[in-house]
């Protein structure tokens, strides 16, 4: 009896052990770097300020898109915001911003104080739609092709390299 016990016992340890081993050399980190390549998900999205929804396949009518989520309790997108008023400038590139989780009369003010370098101004109060995107927190920024395939994907705030990055992919 004590040995069907040993055996019951050492079977167990080794099931747990190899369990174990296996999920060691799995990565744990979530990332949505492996959107890249792939194509835009199919999302309707609320015009902020006015009726109707915007949907992504009308990312086609543009050369580039830049499709920023942001918000305006967000401190990190307020140290983006000046990289995405100088990109807004270019004439290769639309930039549709995502208001993410926030109140109107706040994103208003922000972009008032701020500037607004949106093409096109969606919103995702309760943030569901920005999950068809991969997105998991703010600032995110993916840069998009008229054949809706992700070029690129920021996550986090954008900066001057970011800036000069996306400039020599649109400018070619």
């Amino acid at each position: 009896m004590r040995k069907k016990y040993l055996v019951i016992i050492y079977s167990i340890s080794i099931f747990v052990f190899f369990v174990l081993y296996l999920s060691l050399g799995k990565n744990k980190v979530y990332t949505t770097q492996d959107n890249i390549g792939k194509k835009i998900a199919e999302v309707q999205l609320n015009y902020f300020d006015i009726d109707g929804e915007f949907n992504t396949k009308e990312i086609s009518n543009f050369k580039f898109t830049l499709l920023n989520f942001w918000a305006s309790w967000c401190g990190p997108c307020r140290k983006e915001h000046k990289y995405l008023v100088e990109l807004s400038k270019n004439s290769n590139l639309k930039i549709v911003g995502v208001n993410f989780k926030d109140e109107k009369k706040n994103a208003l003010k922000f972009l008032n104080e701020m500037g607004n370098p949106f093409s096109i101004l969606t919103k995702d109060p309760e943030g569901k739609k920005s999950v068809n995107f991969g997105i998991y927190g703010i600032p995110e920024t993916i840069l998009i092709n008229n054949e809706l395939k992700i070029l690129k994907k920021y996550v986090g705030p954008i900066n001057s390299k970011d800036v000069k990055e996306i400039e020599k992919i649109i400018n070619k």
